[in-house]
């Protein structure tokens, strides 16, 4: 799955050598001054690149994880390319085959295009349509109308929905199946609103600096905020539910009928 170290000076030599997590941010540096340990384990959970583990748990790097590494840092500072399209590139080379750019595909493949292609000439970020926003989450229009109906969705001035959409759309339909409701959700939105306007006012400076690949930096810096806050709020619920996950009703605020578990009355 990862590539190797041909072409590097003294690569044979160190092939097989562990490094800890530390000297790789020491070598990486050397060419990417502004990478952390943060962007590391980063990189890491965006699946981009699998260290070895001691017992301890401790990471340790193959001389092929860090030339990988380095590649994913090149192709963010030279190509100003998301996480998303790295990967793919990572994934189709590692198969052996020539990079591309992913199409819609799926059953719902040309009622999708079509509700991206509206906008496609377009300068700025490619968005749906409400018919190519159904047919991407397979939901139905009374659906995504509650939905938008407790601000769970929203479209832009235009009437037109980002991508992410589609996504939140496929999330809020199995969420119905265990029972919650869209007035249920609306605290949850509220957070993410919150935590978007964190995540803004750290990337906002980087959008209008001179240098232009600052600027494009601000996206992946962006990726990055959303990953951790992410995991963040997912170990706060793990937290909050406790190891046995039996002792909700000892939680201040908890309440019993928000909502009903699946074959509860």
């Amino acid at each position: 799955m990862r590539n190797t170290a041909a072409g590097r000076p003294g690569a044979a030599e160190d092939s097989g050598r562990l490094m800890s997590i530390g000297a790789v941010l020491a070598e990486l540096r050397e060419e990417f001054p502004e990478v952390t340990i943060s962007k590391i384990r980063f990189l890491e959970a965006e699946g981009l690149v699998e260290p070895q583990r001691t017992p301890s748990g401790y990471r340790k790097f193959t001389r092929a994880d860090v030339d990988r590494l380095a590649q994913v840092l090149r192709m963010q500072r030279d190509q100003y390319l998301p996480l998303k399209v790295i990967r793919e590139q990572l994934d189709a080379q590692d198969r052996g085959e020539a990079p591309r750019l992913p199409g819609p595909s799926g059953p719902h493949a040309d009622e999708l295009s079509a509700g991206l292609a509206a906008d496609a000439d377009l300068d700025g970020p490619v968005t749906l349509d409400r018919a190519g926003l159904l047919a991407a989450s397979d939901v139905s229009p009374g659906e995504l109308a509650d939905w938008e109906s407790y601000g769970l969705i929203a479209p832009d001035a235009g009437g037109r929905y980002a991508p992410e959409a589609a996504t939140v759309a496929r999330l809020l339909s199995d969420l119905g199946r265990f029972g919650f409701e869209p007035r249920h959700l609306r605290g949850v939105k509220a957070a993410a609103d919150r935590e978007a306007g964190l995540i803004e006012a750290v990337v906002a400076p980087l959008k209008v600096h001179r240098n232009p690949r600052t600027r494009a930096r601000a996206e992946n810096t962006a990726h990055e905020l959303v990953s951790l806050a992410s995991r963040l709020h997912e170990a706060l619920v793990r937290a909050a539910l406790g190891a046995g996950g039996g002792q909700q009703g000892n939680r201040p605020g908890y309440r019993p009928d928000y909502p009903n578990r699946p074959g509860t009355a």
